[in-house]
């Protein structure tokens, strides 16, 4: 076990928990688009895909631990990293050119990942703790979910909040996605062009998804509950 405390203290072993941690949850995160994109398709729908879930609740329960876990890592292990980079620079040049040599994501990969992390706490504040702990007007416990969430939906301070952190969210996803290939080594001459292509692609499609939700349902939705 000393071999594997010594190899997730070095840069490279956190780099490879970023990776792994961020790989699941990017995987997570097209779990979960595909659950939400079921909004658009009324209540019923809706509220089918959140019954179905909790008849396999053991499952569900293991895995957000798993993903407990993971985001608890991932947010230690960035953090740590941010750091010891810091760390490492710790001079203001006045010339700097770490803009030529970077993304605008990468630079702000800390600030980033710190706003999702605020959002995160938001979100599991509304519809995870409503959905499972404190409904005041009971409508979990007659599986209108739909009604919950739309409702949130229609505040404008949260839909705002929301669209902002996914745009935020596609920044990020942008730059973890080309950075776990290369963690991995999976980095070619030949096929690098191919996973950056592949990468933006993804966080613009995740990014793009998520924000048409609130969008749709604070300006455009019409239908009832």
């Amino acid at each position: 076990m000393g071999w594997l405390l010594r190899f997730m203290n070095s840069s490279i072993g956190k780099k490879f928990v970023m990776a792994v941690t961020g790989s699941f949850l990017m995987i997570f995160l097209i779990v979960h688009l595909i659950g939400n994109l079921t909004l658009y398709f009324g209540p019923e729908t809706f509220n089918g895909y959140v019954e179905t879930l909790d008849v396999i609740k053991p499952l569900i329960r293991v895995i957000e631990v798993v993903l407990l876990l993971s985001f608890i890592y991932h947010i230690i292990y960035g953090t740590w990293l941010w750091i010891e980079n810091k760390k490492a620079r710790p001079v203001n040049y006045k010339i700097n050119a770490s803009s030529e040599n970077s993304t605008f994501s990468s630079r702000w990969m800390f600030w980033i990942g710190s706003i999702i992390f605020i959002f995160l706490v938001i979100h599991l504040a509304t519809f995870f703790y409503r959905f499972n702990f404190y409904d005041p007007e009971g409508l979990a416990d007659q599986n209108k979910y739909y009604n919950i969430v739309i409702g949130f939906l229609q505040m404008p301070w949260y839909s705002i909040l929301y669209i902002i952190a996914m745009i935020i969210l596609g920044l990020h996803l942008h730059h973890g996605f080309q950075s776990a290939f290369q963690t991995f080594g999976w980095n070619h001459k030949k096929y690098t062009p191919l996973i950056k292509t592949v990468g933006t692609l993804y966080a613009v499609v995740m990014s793009g998804a998520f924000t048409s939700i609130p969008i749709y349902f604070l300006f455009f939705y019409g239908g009832s509950q």
